[in-house]
């Protein structure tokens, strides 16, 4: 036999028998991580957080695919008509349980095109101002406004965004006008408020901790129930004459609604383990989230509460959620 013809047997028999093959496939596959925002905000400050640990996990690449526009619409519509193989997954934002109010007629079914994998993280929303605007906090702020009812707007990630309807209820609380102008997402927002076309902005601090720590955006308040460890001297919004006040925005994983339960269950297993990594938790922790890391189900409980919330909060101020 010549030792070519040998050689080949040898790998076949390799291949055969699995010593081959599955290094192969693994190098093949991809996992897409779909973002429902442009570069720069939440969502896509902690997926590539996670991205690197994530592969490991997976024994394959992971992709961050950002997918813009819409209100998140062509991203989630995307995941729906996805293969239902676990590779690819929507990195959704609060907008996921919001945008079923906004928008009747969306081209997915929320609660029945997607099958949960965690609820990953949730944050307070940190509200940002320019270097215009002249107060150090929210109660200043609100005082401003009501001395200048026209001056001031607010730059959102889009009509329903959680962002837009925490404002709204500030402005409702605080009987104040302050104009809602929405953008295509967090890098959008904090382009508006660094050229002062918007003087006012409500993002996380991992998207705003640049501009903080250059002074160029200004923090008022937080809307969690609690401050900051990373900032310090900066009230709540319950602590700025808003009493029991609190709201967090939230980024949760899913896949298609078909997806095997097998597949799912390892996905959540290795969201998880990837959230309880001691160095990405601790640093997701400094950018100002709060690691969750629920099942399947805990996300896709958590989406039903916060549509219903919102929702009554929309109803009952008559709010209009129209571009």
């Amino acid at each position: 036999m010549k030792p070519s013809t040998h050689r080949r047997q040898l790998l076949g028999a390799a291949m055969a028998f699995g010593l081959g093959g599955p290094t192969q496939a693994q190098s093949d596959t991809v996992t897409r991580l779909v973002i429902t925002f442009p570069p720069g905000g939440s969502t896509d400050i902690a997926a590539r957080t996670l991205q690197s640990r994530l592969a490991e996990l997976l024994g394959h690449q992971v992709v961050v695919d950002n997918r813009p526009g819409a209100a998140s619409q062509i991203a989630t519509q995307y995941v729906a008509r996805s293969a239902p193989d676990g590779n690819t997954l929507l990195v959704c934002f609060d907008t996921h349980a919001i945008n079923p109010i906004a928008k009747p007629k969306l081209p997915y079914d929320t609660f029945k095109d997607f099958a949960g994998v965690t609820l990953a993280l949730r944050f307070p929303l940190v509200i940002g101002a320019s270097a215009s605007v002249p107060a150090k906090d929210l109660r200043g702020f609100i005082e401003a406004a009501r001395h200048q009812p026209a001056k001031f707007s607010y730059a959102s990630t889009g009509v329903g965004s959680m962002n837009h309807l925490v404002m709204e209820d500030i402005k409702r609380k605080a009987e104040i006008f302050v104009l809602h102008v929405p953008y295509g997402g967090g890098g959008p927002a904090i382009q508006a408020v660094l050229g002062d076309v918007s003087q006012l902005t409500l993002l996380s601090y991992a998207a705003l901790k640049g501009q903080i720590a250059s002074g160029k955006i200004k923090p008022l308040a937080v809307t969690g129930n609690k401050r900051l460890p990373e900032l310090p001297d900066v009230p709540t919004v319950a602590e700025s004459g808003f009493p029991g006040f609190e709201a967090y925005s939230w980024i949760g994983i899913f896949a298609p609604a078909a997806t095997p339960p097998a597949v799912l269950n390892k996905l959540t297993k290795d969201f998880q383990a990837t959230l309880g990594t001691p160095e990405i938790h601790r640093k997701l922790t400094q950018l100002g989230f709060e690691v969750m890391a629920t099942d399947g189900p805990g996300v896709e409980r958590h989406t039903r509460q916060e549509y219903e919330r919102w929702g009554n909060f929309v109803r009952s101020t008559k709010l209009k959620l129209e571009e």
